[in-house]
């Protein structure tokens, strides 16, 4: 059979271009998702860390998408037959803020497709960079990791079992809770135009991707973690934010993001109590 190396031999996409204006709906739409009251309340608005993610979605029409949700064929998809992708992490460099009202353009590239042999067998590393400016002036800078496999058709994985929720642990000096059941996954897939259905569809998440449950969104909780210096230290800038995806998460259990302060930041994670983190980061102040 032919190896993933093989298959992204010659894949060498270029960089694109794109533009959109920054709206205050998708910021109010997903604070709503937190139980939050809006960010927004001035027309020229900042938007917290991370939540430009509401804005450049892609709407591929629907004869587009593949069984598992995602396009079949995507500038950015590696051409793996029978693809299979999940999120692994990322990076954000925050220079300037990004406000409501803003005419932003975004420089998208592929800077590192890396071919890796685990337990699971073949996978294959890809890193997304984006650059995010306005006026030409550089506001963020975010790379994306994500993970592609191949699963022969009718050919489920191995399932990873669910983390079994302990008790609660004593508060840390940053707590933020998330209780993330099939409708927040559904709104989140909806905010995001996400379609894949490890989020949404559960017969298709466990009998087809041989999960035990629906997944929490790997950006989800991201953001969760990044609501910590939102709420704890809301006027300081966090100027560099990076994480990593330890283990997956499932609908039904609560999940709890603690922090600590460090000299430049804070360390961060978020998962099941009394369980391995789901994701830990870290972030800098400026």
């Amino acid at each position: 059979m032919t190896g993933l190396a093989d298959h992204v031999a010659a894949w060498e996409p270029e960089p694109i271009e794109e533009s959109d204006t920054i709206g205050a709906r998708p910021s109010t739409a997903f604070a709503a998702v937190l139980d939050q009251a809006s960010p927004i309340d001035a027309p020229d608005a900042e938007l917290p860390l991370g939540w430009h993610r509401f804005h450049f979605l892609e709407a591929p029409a629907t004869a587009e998408l593949g069984e598992d949700g995602h396009v079949r064929e995507g500038h950015f998809l590696p051409p793996i037959p029978n693809r299979r992708r999940m999120f692994a992490g990322g990076r954000l460099t925050a220079h300037a803020p990004i406000r409501v009202g803003d005419d932003i353009v975004r420089r998208s590239e592929i800077t590192s497709v890396e071919p890796k042999t685990g337990r699971s067998g073949e996978m294959l590393f890809v890193t997304l960079r984006q650059e995010f400016r306005r006026d030409g002036e550089l506001v963020l800078v975010e790379e994306e990791d994500a993970v592609y496999r191949q699963q022969e058709p009718g050919a489920p994985r191995a399932a990873p079992e669910a983390p079994q929720a302990g008790p609660v642990p004593d508060a840390a000096p940053w707590r933020a809770m998330l209780h993330p059941d099939e409708a927040m996954l559904l709104r989140f897939s909806a905010l995001t135009y996400n379609a894949h259905r490890i989020h949404y569809d559960l017969p298709y998440a466990r009998d087809v991707e041989g999960f035990p449950g629906l997944l929490v969104h790997g950006p989800l909780l991201a953001l969760l973690l990044l609501e910590l210096p939102r709420r704890f230290t809301p006027d300081r800038r966090v100027a560099e934010f990076a994480y990593r995806l330890k283990a997956p998460s499932f609908a039904g259990a609560p999940i709890v993001a603690d922090g600590t302060l460090t000299e430049s930041g804070a360390d961060l994670a978020a998962g099941v109590p009394d369980a391995t983190p789901a994701i830990t980061g870290t972030i800098t102040y400026s």
